[in-house]
């Protein structure tokens, strides 16, 4: 990463703590941080009812099952996804996830047409959030993997896809709204605090997401500055 770059990630941090007092930052410089306000309002955090984020797009998968009896998830595992490949915007991953994907729409997707896969969320490259799968449900997004030992992710895991690709930065909005649902996720299931975790990491000789262009250092700050900001507030 670049040394402006990183200077300007540093900005959009201090922006996105700077957000709990006001409606959003538009611009920043390099040199001198301006932020362009609207009117202050109260922040808004992200609210789950009966395993549904309330503000999300639900787009129900039937790729899901029940959890094993008494699992309760304790991981949060990160991926990218892009349909087509290298692609953003389109309806396709909706369309994966709800088996409605056809051939004539892309060469690629005679590839992956007869897969059954979900995931809980996606987090589109605008912040846009999309609910696929309950949080109190298996989504089928891991595949075979392990995690301390443990095998079949699945059962015991939530599944957050941000749309990227392994060769591209996300965007801020992206690390903001993850950051919105990770907390809200911990609120509820408090050992995913200490359990949050890639693809790759789960799966490393068959994944390679959410690759080298996902900050963690830069996600985790957020994510350790937002609770933090909640404390205060309690």
């Amino acid at each position: 990463m670049s040394k402006i770059s990183k200077r300007k990630r540093r900005y959009t941090h201090l922006a996105f703590i700077i957000e709990s007092k006001f409606a959003f930052i538009d611009e920043y410089d390099l040199d001198k941080l301006l932020i362009i306000t609207k009117t202050p309002q109260k922040r808004v955090d992200v609210k789950i009812k009966q395993g549904w984020l309330i503000d999300a797009r639900k787009v129900p998968s039937p790729n899901h099952d029940k959890r094993p009896d008494g699992e309760v998830p304790s991981l949060l595992i990160v991926h990218n996804i892009s349909l087509p490949p290298g692609e953003f915007g389109g309806p396709y991953i909706d369309k994966l996830f709800t088996n409605t994907l056809s051939e004539q729409d892309h060469p690629f997707f005679s590839e992956i047409i007869d897969l059954r896969v979900s995931a809980h969320c996606l987090i589109r490259r605008d912040g846009e959030i999309v609910q696929y799968v309950p949080f109190t449900d298996r989504a089928w997004h891991a595949g075979v993997s392990l995690y301390k030992g443990r095998e079949k992710c699945n059962d015991f895991s939530i599944g957050i896809e941000l749309e990227g690709t392994d060769n591209c930065d996300f965007t801020t909005k992206q690390y903001q709204q993850l950051v919105k649902i990770t907390q809200s996720l911990i609120a509820l299931y408090p050992a995913i605090k200490e359990n949050i975790t890639g693809h790759s990491d789960v799966a490393p000789n068959r994944k390679t997401d959410p690759g080298p262009h996902f900050d963690w250092d830069y996600f985790r700050g957020l994510l350790t500055e937002q609770q933090h900001q909640s404390e205060l507030k309690r």
